[in-house]
Order: C-alpha cells, then structure tokens, then sequence
C-alpha cells in the first residue's frame, strides 16, 4: 500500500513538485494526501491544486500560541491518515508538542551539509565561511534545529565565483534528487534509526 505524505509549505513548492514528479514517475510508493501551508498565497498551493492534491491554509497568524496552531495542522493530518509528513520550505520551527506526535516521521531538506550552517541562509553562510564544498542534507525533524538524524547528504562543490544565490540554485537541483530518494527510502521501510545513525536497509 502506497504510504500517504503531507506536506507542509510556506512558499513556491519547488520540493514538493520534485515529490509530486517522483510519484507520478512511479519512483516513490507514496501519494500526497495533503498540502498544509501557513500563507495563503504561497505558489506551492497552486502546485498542489494542479495536480488534484488537496490543500488547506492554516495561517499562524489567527493563534495565540503555536500549539494551538500545530493542533489545527495535526487535526488535517490525522483526518487524512498522514502516515510521513514532509516539510518543504516550511518557515515555522515545530514544537516538542507536534515533533513528538510525529516522532521519525517528519522530513526535512535543508541546504547544507549539516551540522554545518543550520537555521536560516545556509547559503549565505557557506560563502561567507569560505567552505569548498557545501550540498544538501535530508534528515528526520527531533526537537532543535536541523539537528536531526541524517538520511541522505548531496554534495555540491563551491565556486571561487559563487554568490549566494548561484550556489543556492546548483543545490536546489541535488535537493530534488535528494528528497525525493529519502521519502522513497521511508516509504519502502528501508529506513532504520539508531540513535543518531539512520542505517538503510540494503534488502
């Protein structure tokens, strides 16, 4: 049985239509039950209303606390029967409250080889470090920033001419690649955590 996603947004969705290409390419056992963002005007809806997914906005900005607005997040999910949810430029830090809901069952992409330059502008920080090599890490979401255990890891190597955003773009491109074989490893249980090591299963 095809394992149904989530996927939770906040702006144009390229990931999430890498996801929305690797299902239709038969290359993930999965189906995108639902697309959850906290803008309504993110394009990633549009993505999603494209290709007959279902979609819900539920703005941040309408809750006096963040639980309270994961609670609304969590009652889609379950109504949908979301068994992975994927965060694909999701700009909302999750609470212990939802990550423990979820616990190895959320993804993240982020652009960086982490534990180098986690939070925000990993790009940006990257050039400014002067590092020769940087990419892309999926990993499961735990209760810190980017800190979660490491699935897959995308190298990409940096140009003596780069900027943020020429270096951004090339690893966009390993981050599509990189997602969607993670949420593939996930959907076909191949996917082991011990303690900080996820170990994939070769059978």
């Amino acid at each position: 049985m095809p394992k149904k996603i989530g996927v939770l947004v906040s702006g144009r969705g390229s990931n999430l239509q890498a996801l929305i290409d690797a299902i239709k390419e038969k290359k993930i056992n999965g189906e995108i039950a639902i697309v959850i963002s906290n803008k309504a005007d993110a394009f990633a809806l549009k993505r999603a209303e494209n290709n007959g997914i279902k979609t819900a906005v539920v703005d941040h900005r309408k809750y006096s606390t963040r639980e309270d607005f994961e609670k609304d997040i969590i009652e889609h999910l379950e109504r949908e029967k979301v068994e992975l949810v994927c965060l694909a430029g999701f700009m909302r830090v999750l609470t212990p409250y939802f990550v423990s809901r979820y616990r190895n069952r959320i993804i993240n992409i982020h652009p960086a080889l982490l534990p180098s330059f986690p939070g925000v502008n990993a790009q940006k920080q990257a050039i400014d470090y002067g590092v020769k090599i940087s990419g892309c890490t999926v990993h499961f979401v735990d209760e810190g920033t980017d800190t979660g255990p490491i699935i897959l890891q995308k190298a990409v190597v940096v140009n003596d001419n780069d900027d943020e955003h020429s270096l951004a773009e090339r690893i966009l491109k390993e981050e599509h690649k990189a997602y969607a074989e993670a949420v593939s490893l996930f959907c076909d249980d191949k996917l082991e955590i011990e303690g900080r090591k996820v170990i994939i299963k070769k059978e």
